[in-house]
């Protein structure tokens, strides 16, 4: 771990939400191993097959199993823990959910993240909060420039329009409420984080590429690709976590500067498509096979997005430490070797990644 993030988070009180999530998970474990308190507030894992579970989550934080949809009970747990800093993730985050489940998505990411930001109000110390959005935030016009932090919010599905929504809340409540130019009076410091599609080790959504892959290979099975051709700034949840936690820590000693919007993703001549990904994947586990078929009537999905990272290298001094062929090699490591411990391998990547 870095000294300057080991000396930020030691000793303080994280709230985290969505800690029972993927990417939650894997920052819970870091957070412990920085030395923070954690309270993780989410649902409960859906499998006993979740990372949360297979690293032994409770152990590494005071869980809270409760809906983000909970106005009153988000705002008494955020109170009573009284945090040092905030990382709010909770979330419906796969688009295909969201067609099927529009009004619960909009639930959870919209209002979710307004209960958070009003429960903020009510706390009475200093307290600096990185809030999780997506990539999606954008409005897509499918085009080749990757979009800066100052692109037009959008989104095409319910997951993606959820998500800015939730931007435009953000946005309103840290300038009715909690504007930087009055921090001296409330003490609060609000920034929103964008990153990438982000893939990683413990991942077992449905309807996601990475884990789709890993079912698959572990079944020796046909991997099947809904959009070969697509284009995502794929990245290891590492660093866009490194980036959460380095933003977190740059907000906490400049709570005025770097309350805004960054993205995280991979450096721009770095991103690939779908089919890329399937046969790097395949090529890293040693065999394998994919199939392309075709899936009538099947939602719309981005062909095209890419991010411009050049505000957090500039301000953050962020810079992604892995090439997506690294990314996809060490994930699918994970899935190869690190199943049968989850918690001493996911560790040894966590070690690794930041003595590199």
């Amino acid at each position: 771990m870095t000294t300057d993030l080991k000396s930020t988070f030691h000793g303080k009180r994280v709230f985290l939400t969505g800690h029972t999530g993927f990417k939650g998970a894997w920052l819970t474990l870091i957070l412990n191993k920085l030395g923070a308190e954690v309270k993780g507030y989410s649902l409960a894992p859906s499998s006993d097959q979740d990372l949360y579970p297979q690293i032994q989550g409770d152990d590494l934080c005071h869980s809270v199993i409760a809906d983000i949809r909970d106005r009153e009970r988000v705002k008494r747990e955020l109170l009573d823990f009284q945090p040092d800093f905030v990382f709010h993730m909770a979330a419906q985050a796969l688009v295909l959910d969201s067609y099927e489940f529009p009004v619960e998505t909009y639930d959870t990411n919209v209002m979710g993240t307004i209960y958070v930001m009003d429960a903020l109000r009510a706390l009475r110390k200093p307290c600096t909060t990185v809030i999780i959005t997506t990539d999606k935030v954008y409005e897509n016009m499918e085009v080749t420039d990757p979009y800066p932090e100052t692109a037009r919010f959008g989104g095409y599905d319910p997951y993606s329009n959820s998500k800015a929504c939730a931007e435009l809340a953000i946005n309103s409540y840290r300038n009715s409420f909690l504007n930087p130019a009055k921090y001296s009076e409330h003490k609060q410091a609000v920034a929103a984080a964008r990153s990438g599609n982000v893939i990683g080790g413990g991942d077992w959504s449905g309807n996601r590429l990475v884990p789709d892959i890993a079912r698959a290979l572990i079944a020796n099975d046909h991997v099947v690709i809904r959009n070969p051709s697509a284009v995502r700034p794929w990245q290891h949840v590492l660093d866009p976590l490194y980036g959460y936690l380095t933003l977190a820590a740059r907000l906490a000693h400049d709570p005025v500067k770097h309350a805004t919007g960054y993205n995280f993703g991979p450096n721009p001549n770095d991103e690939r498509t779908v089919l890329d990904m399937v046969e790097l994947a395949i090529e890293n586990w040693g065999e394998g096979s994919y199939e392309t078929p075709k899936i009538a009537n099947k939602p719309h999905e981005a062909g095209l997005l890419k991010l411009a990272i050049d505000k957090a290298k500039k301000d953050l001094d962020w810079n992604p430490g892995f090439t997506s062929a690294e990314a996809v090699k060490w994930t699918v490591n994970w899935y190869r070797d690190g199943r049968d411990d989850a918690l001493a391998y996911t560790t040894n990547q966590i070690e690794r990644f930041f003595k590199l």
